[in-house]
């Protein structure tokens, strides 16, 4: 025990929790926190809009495999980063988000204090997994032990502490909490006994692989090459068997393709995903009773899907018991060669307008590589199924909520987490323009980072939704920008790309330069016409 203002109790305990960056942005009601952070081993990263805050934590998360921190002030600030925070909970993030609340003895009714809002907590809470507010100084500790609990036992969800702006700067004695460390959760063993067994005796077995399996990419691989099975890959699990091995047959599990090696298939294995829409696009597959699931999220075990037979646990601990379980059988791979092969000529036709931009990144693409992407065409239908990615974690890709502007803040945040990797941010020209003034937070950090905009003249997607549908094209026209030129303006190199073929050269003077530089290359697809 010692005294301890909230601030300090609040940095002490991330500290004691291994936490080492924290994405944010100071403000009047958050001070003594960042005075505290200022004394404190961790890295302070000044964002320039909350919301890049949260991405940034976000892709920090995914990369690093364990929990971004997000620090803002009250109101408007907190509120900024909830677009994050919903992202976060729609690819089971663990991000961390702290902010102040109003202060203890507030009038319930409001009286007007400056950052107020109606019912921040409220709105919080609608959110992430849950939002709690403490109640005293000497509570501060407990609660980020219960967050960190929170984010890392199960299936990882954002959690947010909101501090009474008091008790920032109030002093009490305080106990800093030691972490907690999970233990893996292991499946039901009659449960395993029958997942091996059907497997065994599958003469088409298929695993189909999400975001939940990015840390348990060996177990992935040898479960695989013991069934000499070909492997699907949603959009979050990209990468999780390098796209190189002979039995990845790719990502993007909406493509015909895929479907049909689903539906031939006499046993699917699916791994750490909820087998969602924003995955399928066009409606799920009737898996029926031949679908084995493992997953660590016992709601998430029926969602979409109800298999045949449910191994609820965590993903590497219950690999690695099923490997032992399976006996090897004779390596062919000719399924997944012809599979790969059919969903290749099906991304290829979907990705045609931005094949040559995806041929020039991959040369830049190895196994130290992480792309964040964006939500724009040429990160769905051109590097989801065309660009391949050969490490977990290697694609970082806003799915379900979908949001624009992620791609940049979230490649700040892989870069920051593994200093040795090579990021890239891959944008549109509407994307990049939520979240555009992060190029100055990342050229302060002074990070190598290439920042590959895409430019169709608008929001493309939309454009064309607008016109499939016989509607005037109205408000999806962005008009000439000079990004080349802001990114100077930022602190950052600036190039345009008049031929593809100068793509690849770009990057890879980018991932060597001092830092960030956006690289704009124009597309010649229908939305740019």
């Amino acid at each position: 025990m010692s005294v301890r203002t909230g601030g300090q109790a609040l940095v002490d305990a991330l500290v004691a929790h291994g936490v080492d960056t924290v994405f944010g942005i100071p403000g009047t009601h958050n001070l003594a926190a960042f005075a505290a952070l200022a004394a404190s081993p961790i890295r302070t990263v000044l964002t320039r809009h909350e919301q890049g805050a949260g991405y940034a934590a976000d892709g920090y998360a995914r990369v690093a495999g364990r929990p971004g921190v997000c620090l803002t002030t009250t109101g408007p600030a907190i509120l900024n980063a909830l677009a994050a925070a919903a992202q976060a909970w729609s690819d089971s993030v663990p991000v961390l988000f702290i902010s102040p609340g109003m202060p203890t003895g507030h009038p319930g009714r409001g009286n007007g204090l400056l950052h107020e809002v109606k019912d921040q907590h409220a709105a919080v809470e609608s959110v992430v997994a849950y939002s709690h507010r403490v109640g005293s100084v000497a509570e501060i500790p407990l609660a980020v032990t219960y967050a960190f609990s929170a984010m890392t036992t199960g299936r990882p969800r954002p959690v947010h502490i909101e501090i009474p702006l008091d008790l920032l700067d109030a002093e009490a004695e305080v106990h800093i909490v030691a972490p907690v460390a999970p233990r893996p959760v292991e499946p039901d063993t009659a449960a395993l006994a029958d997942a091996a067994a059907r497997l065994a005796v599958a003469a088409e077995p298929v695993l189909i692989v999400g975001g939940g399996a990015k840390g348990a990419a060996t177990q992935v691989r040898t479960v695989a090459e013991l069934l000499d099975a070909p492997v699907l890959m949603t959009a979050n699990g990209k990468g999780v068997l390098d796209e190189a091995h002979p039995l990845a047959v790719g990502s993007g599990v909406h493509h015909p393709a895929a479907r049909a090696l689903l539906e031939s298939a006499d046993a699917v294995l699916a791994i750490g995903t909820e087998l969602a829409p924003s995955d399928f696009w066009y409606g799920p597959v009737d898996l029926g009773d031949k679908l084995i699931r493992v997953d660590i999220d016992a709601a998430a075990m029926v969602t979409n899907a109800d298999p045949a037979v449910r191994l609820l646990g965590d993903t590497s601990a219950t690999l690695a018991l099923l490997a032992g379980a399976l006996p090897a059988v004779a390596a062919g791979t000719s399924r997944a060669a012809q599979a790969r092969e059919r969903l290749r000529a099906d991304a290829a036709a979907e990705g045609a307008p931005w094949l040559d931009i995806m041929a020039a990144l991959a040369p830049t693409i190895d196994v130290r590589t992480v792309v964040a992407a964006d939500s724009n065409m040429a990160s769905y239908y051109g590097a989801l199924s065309n660009l391949p990615v050969h490490r977990p974690a290697g694609f970082l890709y806003p799915t379900g909520v979908g949001t624009l502007g992620y791609g940049l803040p979230a490649a700040l945040g892989a870069a920051l987490a593994e200093t040795d990797s090579r990021v890239m941010a891959l944008m549109g020209d509407g994307g990049i323009m939520f979240t555009m003034p992060e190029l100055a937070a990342a050229a302060q950090q002074g990070v190598a980072l290439p920042v590959v905009v895409v430019d169709n003249g608008g929001y493309g997607e939309i454009r064309n939704e607008m016109d499939d549908r016989g509607e005037p094209l109205t408000a999806v026209a962005l008009g000439g920008v000079d990004f080349p030129g802001l990114a100077r303006a930022m602190g950052c190199h600036g190039v345009t790309i008049t031929e593809v073929s100068e793509l690849t050269g770009a990057v890879e003077t980018a991932f060597a330069a001092d830092r960030p530089t956006l690289i704009h290359v124009r597309e010649h697809s229908r939305a740019s016409q």
